[in-house]
C-alpha cells in the first residue's frame, strides 16, 4: 500500500503542484539575455519538449522504483527522480520566463511513461537499469540537439540544458555501473521512435 501511496503522490506532484529545485539554477556568465519574438517561441518550444521529458523521468523512475523489490536500487532510483525534479522546477520556470506553458498532454505522457519503467521493471532489475541507460543516452544526444538549435544567445536556456544533459550522462553512467545490461537493437529502435513522436508533438501541445 505504501508504495501506491508514493507512486500516487510523485504522479500528483509532477502533474499538479509546482515543483521546486534542490540546486539553484544554472547561470552562464554572460551577458543578460535578448530574444526577439521568433526567437522566443523557438526557445519556449525547445523547453516544453524539455519539460515533457522530465515528466516522463519523474514517471519512469517511480514505475521502476514501485516494480524493484529491491531497497538499494529503490534508493538508486529515488535519488535520481530527485534530480530530474530539479530540471523539472528549471524547465518550468524558465518556461514562465518565455511566457510560455507545459505542454497540454502532460498527464499522458506521464501515463505512457509510467506504462514503460513498470513493463521494464517487471523484466528484472538488469533489464530495469538497461532502460535507464539507454534513455538517459538517448536523452543526452537529445539535449545536445537543442544546443544546436536554441539562440546562440539565450544563455538562460542554454545553461539550464547543459547542467541538465551532464546530468543525464551521469545517470547513465551510475545505471550502467548498477548492473545495467544492453538492450537489443530493436527495442532501442522503438524508444527513439516514440521519444521522436513525443518529442515533435510536444513541440506545439
Amino acid at each position: 500500500m505504501d508504495k501506491f501511496l508514493i507512486a500516487a503522490d510523485t504522479a500528483l506532484r509532477t502533474l499538479f503542484a509546482t515543483p521546486h529545485a534542490s540546486r539553484p539554477c544554472p547561470l552562464l556568465p554572460a551577458d543578460e539575455t535578448h530574444l526577439s519574438a521568433p526567437e522566443k517561441r523557438e526557445a519556449a518550444a525547445l523547453m516544453r519538449v524539455n519539460h515533457v521529458g522530465e515528466v516522463c523521468a519523474q514517471a519512469l523512475y517511480a514505475a521502476q522504483a514501485f516494480a524493484t523489490r529491491d531497497a538499494a536500487l529503490r534508493a538508486h532510483f529515488e535519488v535520481a527522480a530527485r534530480e530530474e525534479t530539479d530540471h523539472l522546477a528549471w524547465t518550468q520556470t524558465r518556461l514562465d520566463e518565455l511566457g510560455d506553458r507545459p505542454s497540454l498532454l502532460n498527464p499522458l505522457w506521464y501515463a505512457g511513461a509510467f506504462a514503460l519503467g513498470l513493463v521494464a521493471g517487471r523484466l528484472g532489475d538488469k533489464v530495469s537499469l538497461g532502460f535507464v541507460v539507454e534513455t538517459e543516452r538517448q536523452v543526452e544526444a537529445h539535449l545536445q540537439s537543442h544546443l544546436d538549435r536554441l539562440p546562440p544567445h539565450d544563455h538562460a536556456s542554454r545553461a539550464i540544458v547543459v547542467q541538465m544533459r551532464d546530468d543525464e550522462a551521469r545517470h547513465a553512467a551510475d545505471a550502467q555501473h548498477a548492473g545495467g545490461v544492453p538492450l537489443p537493437a530493436p527495442v532501442k529502435g522503438l524508444m527513439r521512435l516514440a521519444a521522436k513522436v513525443m518529442t515533435t508533438t510536444a513541440h506545439y501541445v
